[in-house]
Order: C-alpha cells, then structure tokens, then sequence
C-alpha cells in the first residue's frame, strides 16, 4: 500500500513544472502564489517575497605572492580558483560543458522544459526525489548561495532536495538571465564550478590535472574536466582514474551523438589515455622556497588598515581576493640564506639559528631564514613560529641582542662631538654607580652599582680599539658621557622596538640586554650602512587586484637619523672586524668586496650574533639556544650543525653563518666601498678621557692626561689622598698629570703620587754650516 502522503511529491512536481511553464509563458510576469496552484501556500508566499533579481557577487580567488622578480612562491586561497575570461577558454570545453551539462542552453530560457519533464519521469518513478533537470543558470545559481553560504543551516538550504530550493533557484536563474547573456553565465559557471581535487573553475584544473592553461585544452581534456561536476569526488581522476576515464568517455559520446565532433573521432579519442600531468597547489606558506620570508608578509599585511577594518576581514581579502603580492625576497639571497641555516644548525638542534637580510638605502628586506622548516612536525625540528622578525610579525619576543648594541652608544659619541681619536683607560674591571648614566628627563635615579668586565682586552685605547675588541670597560665610560636618552632614541630611530623605558634604558643598554630581533638589527646596520639613512623594513612593493590593476603601493619609508659624516666614521669603524686584527678576519669572514661588522654575545652565551653589512645588504645572523619544549638554554656544550660547541662567541659561532651566506651573495652586489669618514670625527682635537669617577673604596680611576687640580679631585673624592710629585718634561700640555704611582687598581687609602708634566723641552737647534757670504750678496738662510 501506498504511504499517507505519497501523492504529495507528484503533485509537487506537476505543480513545479506547471508553474515553470507559466512564467516562461508569461514572462515571469505574474506572482508565483497565482502559479503553483495546489503547492502549500506558505511556500508559494515565500517565492513572491523572494527578489526579482540576483546578484552573483564576488568570487573567492587565489592570491599570488611573488617574488622581486615576479617569480611566485606562495598562493592563498580559501578556494584555488584564477578567473578566466570565456575568450580566453578553449572553445572545446565551452562546447564539452554544455554538451554534457545543458546540450539546449542557447536555445531554452531559465529553466529547459525538456529536462524538466524528464527529471520528472525520473523523480516519480523513484519516489518523488528530486534530481536532475536543471539547466546551466540553474546550476551557477546553486553553486552562487552555497559559495555565500555563511553557517551550516544556509549550506544545507543550498544542496537540499526540496521542491522549495528547486522553486527558489527557478526564480532566481530568471532573474540572472534577464540581467546577464548566456556568454556570461557560461563563463561565470566554468569559473565557479569546482573540478575536484582542490582545483575550483576550469583554469585552476587545467593547470592542476594537465599543467597547462585552460585556452589550450583539446578534446579528451575539456571532456574529462566537463564530466567531473557531475560527481567532483567520485571522478576525481587523481583518486578514481578508471571512473574519470569512463565518465570522460560518456561526455566524448555525448559530443559524437550531438554531431560536435564525428562519431569515429568520438570513438578513436575515447581510447586514449587520461594523460595527466597533476600539479599541487599549494596553499599557504607551507613548502614555500621563501617560508618564513611568506609568513612574514602574511603578518604584515594583516597589520594594514588600508586592506580592511580587522585584521580578519584584512585575511579574507588575502585568502580570497585573487591579488597579486609584490615581494621584495630575492630567491637566489634566500637560497643562500637556507642553505647557510641548515647546515650550521640542524633542525633538531637545541638552537634557533636565523638569517635576516635588508637593503639600506630602500629597506627591501631580501631574505629571511631559519633553521627549523615550518610545519608541525615538532619530532623533527619543524614549527610554524617566526623568529626572526619583530613581535607586531612574528612569535617570539626576541632575543638579546648584545654588544651589537654597542653601535648606538657609538654613533651618539659621534653625534655629539666626540672624535674616534678619543681615548678611555679600560680596565679590565670596572664598578660605576648605575646613577651616573641617568640623564632622561622624568626617570627616577638608578640605584646600586654594576661592575662591567671585560672579555677580550684592556687598557687605555680609542674607539677604534674598543669597538673591534667589543671591550665593555671602554663602552661603560662611552656611554657615561653620551647619557642613556640620546643612544635609546637613537636605536628607535634606526629600527629597534623600544617601548618600556624603565626595564629598557637601562645602564647596561650598550651591552644589549633589551629584546629584539634578526629583522630590527639587520634595519639598524643598514642605517649606518646607508649613510645615516634609515628605511623601515619594507617586504611588500606593491599589491594588484585579478585584473592587473594596482590596489596599493608601498613606497620606502626612509628617514635622515644621523649625519652622513658620521654613519661614514661608524662604518669606518666597523669595518675593522673584517680586516687584518679583526674577529671576523681572524675567522676568515672577510669578503671579497668591502664589508663592516659586529659581534654580540649575550649573559650566559644563551644567544649569539654576527651583525654585518655592506654599503649594499646588511645580514644579521643569530643562534639562540632554544629546548624542545621552548625553553631557552645557553649554547656552551651544544652540539651545533654536528659541531661541539665548547663557548659560544658572536664570531665563532654566529659568524660562519654568516659569511657561508655572505661569500655567496657577494657576487650579485656592487663592489661599493664605504665613504671615507670627515677628518675630524677621526681625530678631532686630541682628547684623553678620564677615567669616569668610580664609587670610592672599588677602584682607583686613572687621571693620566686630566690637570693636576682635575685629578686631585677625583682621586681625593674617591678616598685617595694625593701628592704631588717631580715635575717632568713630556709630550702632555702643562700641568697635566704624566703618570700616577702606584698605578690604577691601588686599595682605597692609597697615598697616589702625580707626575706633572712640565711641558715638552725645547727643540735643540739643528747643526747648520753658514757658507761665506759673496760680496754684494745678501746672507741667505737654509730651511732644514
């Protein structure tokens, strides 16, 4: 026996059909509750309040990142869809789609009153499930609410087997046809379809299943790519090739059948093969030549106003927008980045090691490397975290950054008068009250003391010394006298996220004991490395919509922070490290064209860095010694890129990394020597520095070079009594203190002896020979 209700499905469809026939008739002039007659009401209603026109709206597409050079390394996409034009669609697959599809598309209007009455046939005799019969429009329209669908209910509403999803697609498929030429809906339909296997419209599955471009499909590849929407998963080729290829050959029929194509080539083609070619997209930064570099530009991005109001809206743009990204990553620095990172430290290392390189002059940053691939395969050293760019675009909060810090506190020196001639006496331990390095308006004073050591040398020397030996001692009485405002200003300026004044500007700022990141210093040293020139680090140039057209521009941002003249004298500096004397020499890191450098090693050796430059690329290199479980470890008695590390040393360590890198990249930069420094940052007047005041009862400064009352007052005002002694001829002005006894370093209550200079001794006259005077000559007098 029939179930209650089982007529209902059949009156249903003759109600469909019946009302389908009426609009057509009189031109979906009268309201559908006149036309589905014994259809429920509420149904019926509900189809007049639906609107009379449809908007297809956007379509989600594949965004491009490319490279400088317009190389691609990365898509993102919610959806791995490229628009194409049906001019630019072979016309093969035109005519295989609405062959296979909707063979009456060009002749019926909205709805195909044929495949109606045969969906019907077919419905009733399966019970009344609605299947089939639905025409080109009807379908676009369909796969246009469930792209819009938004929560589960409205995907279900979309892909229901209802009479009233069938009625409300009729409404609108009039409506889109009475807006639109069939050209459009076609092309709209080949862009929207999805192909299986990831691959949405027909130009992304061509390129997926063939590796070519959907305007040079032939016959058997538009026929397999037109069978496969029918059933996207069951004929995916890549999955089920025998069903794909039966499918394929039901469509090659089809065309013969529809005299398309001849009968006999229907059946030569249906022997072929599916030849396929599968290229994987990829999506997202995963597999990238550029992972890191990708991420980064991902964050950056997000961060963007101008490309939406959150930085979620700002990730469905990118995902969705079919943009083309601009990027400034070269692939040939990035691959020497890579290569360099990997084999200095492995992945499953107790150790981050990260490369970061930028442009001075521009701030195109060019690669950005790690030694952890990304992925989430934590067992083998992968992660999805970013290192090696600053918090605001990455995952870690930094690292410390140093003696590389050391560049600010010298920079300012110059800055303000000093010259590179100026000398300290560096001991080789050294206590100072932490209130002499406060000069900041509004800071509370320091505190305490603090006691700076040196690692490498000691004893009285100028900037060049102290900068190449790094030696602290000499840095401390540096920054005394530069204050603590002017080199932490300075550092914001030339790229460093300062932003906590009272934990950051500290007395120990020059050592690097604030937080940062490979990406910020690498900006810093290019600002030096440009002449002063500061550019804000810059990975995007440019970004375009799917038609070509530009969306946004991103210009450098570059500020003058410093005098050219004395970014010259830095860098005439720092280039010491890469010369004969140097640690970078000293560990052959010196290059063939002309380069500068830094070292930093931070407490405990738990980071160590390598920060070097040329007028044309500045490259940070950094290892920190990092567990498994995230937790940070000093690098000593680490094993390293299969290497025992028995101290860990910005130059020994971190600096490798570097030049294995840098002596590859060289070759593509311009062999551009550094500017030679003004004359009187290097030398300046003569200056002999004093010792700074220490607390009295630790040390007993050195007043060598200071006058006799200078240094009565600092020695006495450190608890030394003082007396003076013979005065001697020397090279010292007058009055200045020659040498002290005992020497610097006596207990407190010392008695010191000064030696004051009594000036230098008069030339003694050179021997000269007077020749007799010729009569009537005038006496002549010899130069020598």
């Amino acid at each position: 026996m029939s179930q209650p209700g089982a007529k209902t499905p059949r009156v249903g469809a003759m109600a469909i059909i019946a009302a389908a026939l009426g609009v057509l008739m009189v031109g979906a002039a009268l309201p559908f509750a006149a036309l589905v007659g014994s259809m429920s009401s509420t149904v019926a209603e509900a189809m007049d309040h639906l609107p009379a026109n449809f908007e297809t709206g956007t379509l989600p597409l594949t965004t491009k990142i490319v490279d400088a050079h317009g190389q691609l390394i990365a898509n993102l996409y919610a959806q791995n869809r490229i628009y194409m034009p049906i001019t630019k669609i072979s016309p093969k697959m035109s005519t295989a789609i609405v062959g296979i599809e909707d063979a009456r598309f060009f002749q019926h209007g909205a709805l195909d009153i044929q495949g109606t009455l045969r969906a019907f046939i077919r419905n009733t005799a399966s019970n009344g499930a609605v299947q089939g019969g639905s025409s080109i429009t009807q379908q676009l329209v369909k796969l246009t609410l469930l792209n819009e669908a938004r929560t589960p209910q409205q995907r279900a509403d979309a892909i229901a087997d209802t009479y009233t999803r069938k009625l409300k697609e009729l409404r609108y498929a009039i409506a889109l046809e009475r807006t639109h030429s069939k050209q459009w809906i076609l092309e709209r339909y080949l862009n929207t379809a999805y192909f299986g296997d990831g691959a949405f419209g027909v130009e992304a599955a061509a390129r997926h299943y063939f590796g070519i471009s959907s305007s040079k499909l032939n016959w058997p590849q538009a026929a397999l790519l037109a069978g496969l929407v029918k059933n996207p998963t069951g004929f995916n080729p890549a999955v089920y090739p025998t069903a794909a290829k039966e499918r394929r050959d039901i469509v090659l029929h089809q065309l013969g059948v529809l005299h398309v194509i001849t009968s006999d080539l229907a059946t030569h083609l249906e022997k072929q093969s599916l030849g396929l070619d599968i290229h994987p997209v990829g999506n997202g930064c995963v597999g990238s030549p550029a992972e890191f570099f990708c991420a980064y530009v991902v964050r950056y991005l997000q961060n963007d106003p101008a490309l939406g109001a959150t930085p979620a809206a700002r990730l469905k743009l990118l995902q969705s927008g079919g943009l083309t990204i601009h990027t400034t990553v070269d692939l040939r620095f990035q691959a020497a980045a890579d290569a360099s990172v990997h084999r200095h430290v492995y992945a499953t290392d107790n150790a981050i090691g990260a490369l970061a390189m930028l442009e001075p002059g521009t701030g195109y940053v060019r690669a950005i490397a790690q030694s952890r691939p990304m992925g989430a395969k934590a067992s083998k050293g992968q992660t999805f975290l970013n290192y090696a760019v600053p918090t605001k675009y990455g995952d870690s909060a930094g690292f410390q950054a140093g003696s590389t810090f050391k560049l600010f506190v010298l920079s300012s020196a110059l800055m303000q008068g000093f010259a590179l001639s100026t000398t300290f006496n560096a001991l080789p331990s050294m206590t100072f009250p932490n209130s002499a390095f406060n000069d900041c308006p509004g800071d509370g004073l320091f505190s305490g003391s603090h006691t700076w050591n040196n690692s490498t040398i000691s004893g009285r020397m100028n900037a060049y010394v102290g900068t190449r030996e790094s030696v602290n001692t000499y840095f401390a009485q540096l920054e005394q006298k530069t204050g603590l405002c002017a080199p932490y200003k300075l550092a914001q300026k030339m790229g460093v996220t300062l932003t906590d004044p009272p934990t950051q500007r500290v007395p120990t700022f020059t050592l690097g004991v604030d937080s940062t990141d490979p990406l910020s210093m690498a900006e810093a040293y290019a600002t030096v490395a440009a002449r002063g020139l500061h550019c804000s680090a810059l990975p995007v140039t440019e970004i375009d919509d799917s038609t070509g057209a530009v969306v946004k521009k991103y210009d450098p941002k570059c500020e003058q922070v410093m005098p050219q003249g004395v970014a010259d004298a830095v860098n005439d500096v720092l280039r010491g490290l890469q010369q004969p004397g140097g640690f970078g020499y000293a560990n052959n890191l010196q290059l063939k064209i002309p380069s500068a450098a830094k070292t930093g090693t931070n407490e405990a050796n738990m980071s160590v860095w390598y920060d070097g430059y040329t007028p044309h690329l500045a490259t940070v290199s950094m290892i920190a010694g990092a567990a498994g479980n995230g937790d940070w470890l000093t690098l000593n008695g680490q094993r390293l890129g299969g290497t025992y590390v028995a101290t860990a040393h910005g130059s020994t360590t971190a600096g490798p990394m570097w030049g294995d890198a840098m002596k590859v990249i060289q070759q593509w930069l311009p062999s551009t020597d550094f500017v030679k420094p003004p004359a009187n940052l290097v030398s300046g007047s003569p200056v002999v520095q004093p010792t700074t005041t220490a607390i009295p009862g630790m040390i007993e400064p050195d007043v060598t070079g200071l006058t006799y009352d200078s240094a009565q007052s600092i020695l006495s005002g450190a608890g030394y009594p003082v007396v003076r002694g013979p005065s001697v001829l020397s090279d010292y002005p007058a009055g200045t203190v020659v040498a002290q006894s005992p020497a610097s370093g006596a207990p407190s209550g010392t008695v010191i002896t000064l030696t004051v200079s009594a000036g230098q001794a008069p030339p003694s006259p050179p021997p000269t020979t007077t020749p007799p005077t010729p009569t009537g000559s005038p006496t002549r007098k010899h130069r020598h």
